[in-house]
This record gives structure tokens, sequence and C-alpha cells, in this order.
């Protein structure tokens, strides 16, 4: 009797050991097969090596003990973390923002002066950073450059949010992706959540929206709301935008610390022609004064811009005289003596300045001013 029942025993052992292995065989095939077949695969291995980059970098000046590690993360966070910016990376200062000192000093008092001394007001309910800030004006004004500097400043994680990283063609992984972004900021605090052009995402709601955008819309806002209530959270959600007439109004209620970067005035386009040309070499005769005073509509971007046109103006005239000296056979050495005297004049900046006004008068965003005069 006990042999029957030994052989009964090993094959129900044998049994359940083949199932036991047909199983994983079954369960790896299918985990293979699937992330084979998902398109996104490869862009979520990606994102998680460049996660792995930006939290090695982060863990370089994070205090002992506080190392984070690419475990304690979702896969969710990791696709989030990969457009992680460690402030070490960060190159834009205060230093670099020419014309708007005042919007300046009033965001390093209000905002960046609350994150870098809380531990100095604890016991202070109204001491405390702003959960929502709120940059508009037009383009090209230095929204960007100024989110970053405090960032910098601040010595915060900056999240790059784009919102394409939160659209997913699969159901219910725009909200993942969303829930993301905050318990992510919450692990990384002191952080920032820097969403340019965000009147693209959170835009005035309406009855036609689709279904899955208004359902991560509302999310976002719910865990927003969450870090508003909880006072210990370092978390800050920075925005920029040139049309703050089409967020919703739940937005601009969550964004309280609002500020206008509009067109630099005459002096501040003076102050931001020094700093752009501060680097290059310049005739005695440029006179950057009046080039500032026949610059009205110009941001600091359209600036940059038509210095740069300057510049390559007389690179171009440079190469030229090079090609003719090489048809000529002057010698290189005397091709190189040329290139070290070689400066902007006034001429280049002026003849730069008639084609972007060109330009824009083309395109319709030009000023209509007075032509420029060099005498």
């Amino acid at each position: 009797m006990e042999a029957p029942q030994h052989a009964t025993a090993c094959q129900i052992v044998i049994q359940l050991a083949r199932i036991g292995v047909i199983a994983a065989v079954t369960y790896y095939c299918a985990k293979w097969l699937v992330s084979t077949i998902d398109p996104t695969n490869l862009a979520k291995k990606k994102a998680k090596e460049q996660a792995k980059l930006q939290l090695k970098k982060i863990n370089k000046f994070a205090n002992a003990g506080k190392e984070l590690k690419l475990c304690d993360f979702n896969c969710h966070e990791l696709m989030i973390a990969s457009h992680l910016v460690a402030p070490s990376d960060i190159e834009v200062c205060w230093a670099d923002i020419a014309g708007l000192d005042g919007v300046v000093q009033e965001l390093r008092e209000s905002v960046v002066l609350p994150v870098r001394h809380r531990n100095l007001f604890k016991h202070s309910q109204l001491w405390r950073p702003p959960k929502g800030v709120l940059l508009h004006g037009p383009p090209g004004c230095g929204k960007t450059l100024i989110a970053k500097a405090i960032a910098r400043d601040a010595g915060m994680r900056f999240i790059n949010l784009e919102v394409a990283v939160l659209t997913d063609k699969w159901y219910g992984e725009s909200q993942k992706l969303a829930a993301a972004v905050f318990s992510l900021a919450h692990k990384l605090q002191p952080c920032i959540i820097f969403i340019d052009e965000i009147e693209s995402f959170l835009r005035v709601r309406t009855s036609g929206d689709h279904e899955a955008t208004a359902m991560m819309k509302t999310q976002f806002m719910m865990l927003w709301d969450g870090l508003v209530s909880d006072a210990s959270c370092s978390v800050l959600v920075l925005g920029a935008t040139n049309r703050p007439q089409d967020l919703d109004k739940a937005i601009l209620r969550r964004m309280p610390a609002q500020f206008h970067i509009g067109l630099p005035q005459e002096q501040q386009r003076l102050q931001i022609l020094n700093l752009i040309l501060m680097q290059e070499r310049l005739h005695p005769l440029v006179d950057l004064a009046k080039l500032a005073a026949m610059t009205p509509g110009y941001s600091g971007s359209d600036l940059r811009e038509l210095c740069r046109h300057a510049s390559v103006y007389r690179m171009r005239s440079f190469m030229r005289d090079i090609i003719n000296s090489a048809e000529g056979g002057k010698a290189n050495g005397e091709c190189l003596l040329l290139s070290s005297e070689l400066c902007i004049v006034m001429e280049d900046l002026v003849k730069s300045l008639v084609t972007m006004n060109a330009s824009k008068l083309q395109t319709g965003c030009g000023v209509l001013g007075k032509a420029p005069d060099l005498d």
C-alpha cells in the first residue's frame, strides 16, 4: 500500500513542478512579447538611462544618507525624471539677465529667499514661497532664463516638463504620468516643475475637450492642491506663457505670484546690448546707446539675433577678403593678422537692423519706426 501512495506523491510533485515551469516560461514569454510589441519600450529604456545619469549628478551634491536610488522610483516617475536638470547643469544665473532688475529683485525676495532660508522661520505660517508662479509677457523677453536662474539660485532640482511626455495612447497612462510628476517632485524636493507655454496644456476647459485631456487636467490640479495644503513641501510649479488670457481661472488661482515680463525700454535695451556684446570685439565708433534708441519694440531675443547677424556680416566680409587674398597670392600670416583685428562695426549693426525690420514688417510683427540714421 505504501509503494502506490509514494508513487502518487512523486507524480503530484512532478506535475506541480511541470506546471510551475510552464507558468514561468509563459509569464516571461508574454512579458517579452508585450515589451516587443509596445512602441514606447525603446523610449522607456532611454528615459531610464537618462534618469540614471541625472540622479547620479544630483547625488554628488546630496547630503550623506539622502542619496537617491533608481529603485526608489517607478517606471512613470523615471519617464518624468529623464527631463530632470540638476542645479549644477544650469548655466544661467542672474548676471546673465539684463534690463529686468525690478522683477529679478522681487523674485529673489519672494521666491528664492524663503526656499533657501526656510529653516529660519519654521514657526511662521506666512514666510513661505508660493506654490505657483506665473511669468507672462511677449516672446523672447527672458521668461525661461528667469526660471532657470531661480532654480540655480535657490539650489532646487529642475523638472523641465514637456506636455508631450504626459500624453500616451494607452487609456489611463496620462493620468499616471501626471501623478508621477508630483510624486517625483516630492521625492526630489526642493524642486521646480517648469512648464513652458503652459497655456497649451492648462488652457480654459470647455465642453469640447477630450475625455482623457479633461481627466488629466483635473488630476493635475487636484495634485497641485495637495502641494498647497502640505506646508512642509518645497515644490514650486513655475509656468511661462505669452497668452495668460487663455489659462483656466482655476490655474490662475493656483499661481498667486504673477510677474509680467514686458518688452524692454530704451535703457533696458542698452543694458541687454552691453551684456550680449560684452565678450565681443567692437569698433571704438560703435554707439550702443544710439542702437538702443533705434530698436523700439525689440525683445532681448531680437537684440541677440541682431548682434549675431552683425557678427555674421563681418565674418562673411572677412571670408571674402581671405578668398580674394588667396587668389592674389597673399600669405596666410597676413590673413591671420587681419583676423586678430576683426571687429564689429556700427555699419554691420545697422545693416542687421534694417534686415530684421524688413522681416518683421513682412510677417506683421514689426514696429514702424524712424529709419536708421548714421549721421
